[in-house]
């Protein structure tokens, strides 16, 4: 698998390069991809949104899928590791929710090939919400009268109420999370107005340096893959002791912590770069604050290049112009438990 997805790799940098180089630049779709044994449908949606603000998944009763990631805001929580429960703080920082429906490959390390296998994850994890298994979560859902209504409505029988239709139901409320008509959108789509003349310099800057190689397709994310492929790059590309001095961005191993492969060391699924304005601090460990830092520290470190300030002004605004139009999101009514509470730790 690993020798597939550098080849993968490889044709995606040359097809980004020509892409880049011909001017074609790609909006974001309104509707994301579902997979066939998954439909969306609005009582599945419905049921995911409750599911992903109830803290009862967790073993406190303190952590919900939105306390790391804030569809309030960026989709994360601009942390340089998230908060789980009894105060832990994991290990890298919370990408972000909005438009990851686009990925092929979920989590920095891809381990998880699906939207609905990565809802599986974070609620077993002992650092983020700490259940001591689903068949726990379960059992707590199955006594709410509230879910299991819900659940009958989302999946047409009384015994619905499974970690597999739990995962489904968050995954299909996720790929609601998508954030089109951006300045950078609506331009490509023919409006000439819609960006400012430092935002054009910005994203012709962007193909120039060779940023789109990596950073290519509708979501900025690489190109687009079947859902479970993963598209992965290396990072740091370039030694640099100064800038790993400051910000110590290899003690990470990147995906070798999922496949034991020596290939695989600092090797990371590429994010999306929408929204990117509003998900600081960056890059997996958080540890740099600044989006006009961030894009020093690309430059460098990726395509080992020194960017001026002018051009690094210009790529800021460039990627502002890729904040898109939020969907409204309204906080759901969490099913009742009455008269009663869980055993929390």
């Amino acid at each position: 698998m690993f020798k597939l997805n550098v080849l993968i790799s490889a044709l995606a940098l040359a097809g980004a390069s020509m892409t880049a180089a011909a001017g074609e630049w790609q909006a974001l779709p309104s509707k994301a991809p579902e997979p066939s044994d998954n439909p969306s449908t609005p009582a599945k949606v419905e049921l995911g949104r409750m599911l992903y603000h109830d803290p009862r998944l967790s073993s406190s009763g303190t952590v919900s899928c939105s306390s790391c990631h804030n569809v309030m805001n960026g989709g994360e929580d601009n942390r340089g590791g998230s908060v789980g429960v009894r105060g832990q703080v994991g290990g890298r920082s919370a990408p972000t929710v909005w438009n990851s429906a686009f990925n092929s490959v979920q989590f920095w390390d891809g381990r998880a090939p699906s939207l609905e296998a990565q809802a599986k994850g974070p609620v077993t994890n002992p650092i983020e919400m700490g259940m001591k298994s689903w068949d726990d979560v379960i059992a707590r859902l199955k006594v709410i009268p509230g879910y299991t209504q819900a659940f009958t409505a989302a999946f047409g029988n009384v015994d619905s109420v499974t970690a597999d239709n739990a995962a489904k139901a968050i995954a299909a409320y996720e790929r609601t999370l998508i954030t089109p008509n951006s300045a950078y959108d609506k331009y490509v789509n023919g409006d000439k107005n819609a960006m400012t003349e430092q935002q054009v310099r910005g994203m012709n800057t962007f193909a120039e340096l060779g940023c789109s190689s990596c950073h290519s397709g509708p979501a900025f994310n690489g190109p687009q893959l079947p859902e479970g492929t993963g598209f992965f790059m290396k990072f740091p590309t370039y030694e640099n002791g100064y800038l790993e001095a400051q910000y110590n961005l290899s003690k990470d191993m990147g995906r070798y912590d999922v496949t034991k492969n020596e290939a695989d060391k600092h090797m990371y699924k590429v994010p999306t770069l929408r929204n990117i304005a509003l998900t600081a601090p960056y890059f997996h460990n958080g540890k740099v604050k600044s989006l006009e830092d961030a894009v020093k520290v690309m430059a460098k470190l990726q395509l080992n290049k020194d960017v001026t300030p002018e051009q690094t002004a210009d790529l800021v605004a460039f990627l502002n112009a890729l904040n898109g139009e939020f969907p409204k999101q309204e906080m759901p009514r969490l099913p009742s438990y009455a008269d009663k509470t869980f055993d929390y730790e």
